[in-house]
């Protein structure tokens, strides 16, 4: 990409409010960047869906953010990165950076026994095991998947004590495996904080992937000359569901009302067969790349 591209925004996009504990974190590291945010709120949880079900969503999404003509995109989804980031890397032209890798190199600077509380596509992918063993194989892990948190933040029940009874029963075996530090391995995670906070020990650190994942898109944007040096910073929000309900439910995190957009991904995306033709026709060109390293 070209330097003049630097004032072009960042793509971050999730399943529903999730992705905006990514959007704050531009916002405060990167105050000059703008932000195309995307809620597939039509569309969640993804935590349970299957596997091509889910590329699918993530090649419709990349393909309507490449129309906006975004510089970068923040998968900020962990079920996303686990299992479809590798795969669109190849398909699309603009940086793609996922959750997971950063949130496990943080950890593993944290501590030596290490919870990850997860969608429970996020868990049994084991992705974040995997990410912190390849750093450092003497570390203990355990994944937990917590199939009712993401339904539970978005109907706004973050507070209800149901919601409470719900963490206290996600957390016991990481209470009883005496973890030293907790993952939120989804970026819906973050805004149950509090009520985590009051289950754990005191001595229990929380990682962020959020933050982590802003620092690595910090540095490539530095590295591609991409980022945004002059004061200009937007924030567009687009869904695929309810604009209204996304915008009650984010007000209590942004502090303020977003604008926000409905958008029909099937309105402005090529059919998935087409995508698939082009990824493939991409793959064999790369293959031999690959196989020679």
């Amino acid at each position: 990409m070209k330097t003049g591209d630097a004032q072009a925004p960042i793509g971050v996009f999730d399943s529903g409010v999730g992705g905006l504990t990514v959007l704050r974190e531009i916002q405060r590291q990167l105050p000059n960047e703008s932000v195309l945010y995307f809620g597939d709120t039509a569309r969640l949880p993804y935590g349970t869906r299957l596997e091509e079900e889910l590329l699918q969503f993530v090649r419709e999404i990349l393909t309507w953010m490449t129309q906006q003509r975004v510089k970068m995109v923040v998968v900020a989804c962990n079920t996303s990165s686990a299992k479809a980031l590798d795969v669109v890397r190849a398909e699309f032209p603009m940086p793609i950076l996922g959750v997971i890798l950063p949130g496990a190199r943080a950890a593993v600077q944290r501590g030596r026994r290490i919870g990850v509380i997860a969608t429970p596509f996020t868990a049994a992918s084991d992705a974040y095991r995997q990410a912190i063993h390849e750093i450092d194989e003497a570390i203990a892990v355990w994944q937990v998947g917590c199939p009712e948190f993401v339904p539970l933040i978005e109907q706004n029940r973050v507070h209800d004590p149901y919601t409470r009874q719900v963490a206290q029963r996600y957390l016991e075996p990481l209470i009883q495996a005496q973890i030293d530090t907790l993952v939120f391995g989804c970026t819906h995670y973050p805004h149950l904080k509090p009520v985590l906070r009051s289950l754990l020990p005191p001595t229990v650190q929380f990682v962020d992937p959020a933050v982590h994942v802003v620092r690595a898109a910090a540095r490539e944007l530095d590295l591609l000359g991409l980022r945004n040096l002059y004061a200009n910073r937007t924030a567009r929000f687009c869904v695929s569901g309810c604009p209204e309900s996304f915008a009650q439910l984010s007000q209590q995190w942004l502090g303020y009302l977003p604008i926000t957009e409905r958008v029909d991904l099937t309105a402005v995306t090529p059919a998935i067969s087409t995508v698939r033709a082009i990824s493939e026709g991409i793959a064999s060109r790369i293959a031999p790349l690959e196989t020679s390293e």
